[in-house]
């Protein structure tokens, strides 16, 4: 990298935390990856914006970071730019909506939801993530998505303009697992959920059986991302039983490891870099395409320099 990025950025007149060389192994579930040449952390969306424009007008590469969910950093770390959201976190409701920034967690959301008696975000509580990762990837558990609940998006559009993604655009643009902002370089700040008047107790009986089905299922028991693969009806059946049927269970390389409780949850056994986590995940694509001629489609991001 060449430090005068560093130079470029602290002549900005900008509010939030700028480090170099930060270890990106601190921001990720998987809790692996080498270092981002600059990280930003910025107290504002103003700040956010300004950023942008420098990195526009100088070419220096970003890269939007929410809650280290569903990204795999490569060891050789992120060139440019890392933009962390995470101080974007306000959460507020008006009636029946909830408005929640991008940098706030999911889970957080749910749970204040639950205290205003508010019901609709109790199916992704416990999952670990921010609100703008949520809505970008359109996440999926219990049988519902975020584009179930989702009224409007607020973000900043790839000439840095501010826009908003309405309703009726929101259904002709999401699907199972997918999202207006896949493939674009549009950056979400905001979400509005709409959801619906409920008891508190009930709702969080709700969420705490969804919290402790995952902790049964060992979902927080190492770092993980969660699930690898997306699902896909046409092959029959979820993919941690199609990769459980390969006998992939327990799998390892290096230290990362098939989970022994799902077949489609890959485990950071302790000291795991990201190229063996990377690695397990293309030998259990071959295996699936080579033996049963299926080509499974990764939800992870693979992130830096590969």
């Amino acid at each position: 990298m060449d430090l005068n990025v560093r130079k470029i950025l602290e002549k900005i007149n900008i509010n939030g935390e700028l480090k170099t060389a930060e270890p990106m192994s601190a921001h990720t579930t998987f809790k692996t990856g080498g270092t981002a040449d600059i990280y930003f952390r910025p107290a504002s969306a103003e700040d956010l914006l300004i950023v942008l424009e420098a990195c526009r007008r100088y070419g220096i590469p970003f890269f939007i970071l929410g809650g280290g969910a569903n990204i795999l950093v490569s060891d050789r770390g992120i060139e440019g730019c890392v933009i962390d959201m995470g101080a974007l976190n306000s959460v507020s409701f008006k009636k029946t909506v909830c408005l929640a920034e991008s940098g706030s967690q999911i889970s957080d959301a749910a749970e204040m939801a639950a205290e205003k008696n508010l019901s609709g975000l109790d199916f992704i509580y416990a999952m670990p993530g921010s609100t703008g990762g949520a809505v970008w990837m359109n996440a999926r558990c219990y049988g519902k998505s975020i584009s179930d609940i989702l009224l409007r998006v607020q973000y900043i559009d790839e000439d840095l303009e501010i826009r908003y993604l309405e309703r009726d655009d929101i259904l002709s643009s999401y699907g199972y697992k997918k999202s207006f902002f896949q493939g674009t370089g549009n950056i979400i700040l905001s979400a509005e959920f709409l959801l619906e008047k409920g008891n508190s107790t009930d709702i969080r009986k709700i969420m705490r059986s969804h919290e402790l089905d995952r902790k049964k299922k060992g979902h927080f028991s190492f770092p993980s991302a969660g699930s690898v693969f997306k699902n896909n009806r046409d092959f029959g059946r979820p993919t941690g039983i199609i990769l459980d049927s390969l006998g992939l269970k327990g799998k390892s390389v290096g230290d990362a490891r098939v989970a022994d409780f799902h077949g489609n949850i890959i485990v950071n056994n302790g000291n795991a870099s990201s190229k063996d986590i990377k690695d397990l995940i293309d030998l259990c694509y071959t295996e699936a395409k080579e033996k049963l001629g299926i080509e499974l489609e990764c939800e992870i991001q693979f992130v830096g320099r590969w």
